[in-house]
């Protein structure tokens, strides 16, 4: 697609139903590798970036079905070669080297892109890997994560330049529920799709806390099992619609499968605009109105 065409003068009206997010869909697919039981995901978006993330579990030796929202993942048999052609379309492919080198004490993935190694976000995902005891090398846009001695839990400040790392977050995470002690991941990430990823993981019986906050600390297992699990609402998706029904409405929007605190600032930001936006009693509906 190479544009979009909007042939405006029309009111919006009515209703609709938020995706799941898709920044929360991506680490949790990733996550499904490290358990060799089935795990169970709903509401995850129909969208270019997911289902490359399903290529890619695919690529590696998971059995993936897809029912609409909803996607089973069995892990049973993989490897830890993760295909350039697949991975080189979506930057969040990188999630797959935490569990990957969790699970296997390997991981071999090609970064988008290329070479990214030096003053790039990758950095921050490597320096918590190799915090916790992997060994990394490096060889054009490919990375070669091993824990041939395994992982052991440490305390590792993700903090960068550029403020903290979701991502980064996401991988450490990952890696941790299965290395041995604890870890403790100080300037940790905090947005809601962390915490998803933390609540995924914890129902799949990783022992976490902090998850939200700037200090998350895992105790490490042995082992992971299935779950069924439903990702959190798209944030942006839903803040966008907001604005919509807010700038583009006579008679307001109601946007459907939201989670109130999730959008306390956009909620703020309009209603300072002279807005009318109501929740409902349990916080997952909301009406915009100009």
């Amino acid at each position: 697609m190479d544009k979009l065409l909007v042939h405006g003068g029309t009111s919006l009206s009515g209703s609709i139903n938020i995706s799941g997010s898709k920044n929360a869909s991506l680490p949790i697919l990733a996550a499904a590798l490290l358990t060799d039981q089935q795990v169970v995901i709903e509401r995850v978006p129909d969208v270019s970036d997911t289902n490359y993330m399903l290529q890619i579990l695919s690529a590696l030796g998971c059995e993936v079905e897809r029912y609409s929202g909803t996607v089973k993942i069995t892990a049973a048999d993989i490897h830890p070669e993760a295909p350039y052609e697949i991975v080189r379309k979506m930057r969040a492919s990188i999630c797959v080297m935490g569990p990957l080198v969790a699970r296997l004490g390997r991981a071999s993935v090609s970064i988008p892109g290329g070479c990214v190694i030096g003053d790039r976000p990758i950095d921050l995902h490597l320096k918590g890997l190799q915090a916790i005891g992997a060994h990394i090398d490096t060889e054009g846009g490919n990375i070669l994560i091993e824990a041939k001695e395994g992982l052991e839990g440490q305390e590792v400040d993700l903090s960068g330049k550029h403020g903290p790392t979701v991502l980064g977050t996401d991988n450490l995470l990952m890696a941790a529920v299965l290395t041995e002690g604890i870890t403790v991941i100080e300037s940790a990430a905090c947005e809601p799709e962390v915490v998803d990823l933390a609540n995924f993981l914890i129902s799949m019986g990783a022992k976490i806390e902090g998850a939200g906050t700037r200090r998350i600390t895992i105790q490490g297992v042995t082992s992971l099992g299935g779950t069924h699990h439903t990702v959190i609402p798209d944030r942006i998706e839903a803040g966008t619609f907001m604005v919509a029904g807010a700038m583009a409405s006579q008679s307001g929007i109601t946007l459907n499968r939201i989670c109130q605190d999730q959008l306390t600032g956009a909620t703020q930001k309009l209603i300072e605009a002279g807005h009318l936006v109501k929740f409902n009693k349990t916080g997952d509906s909301v009406t915009v109105q100009p």
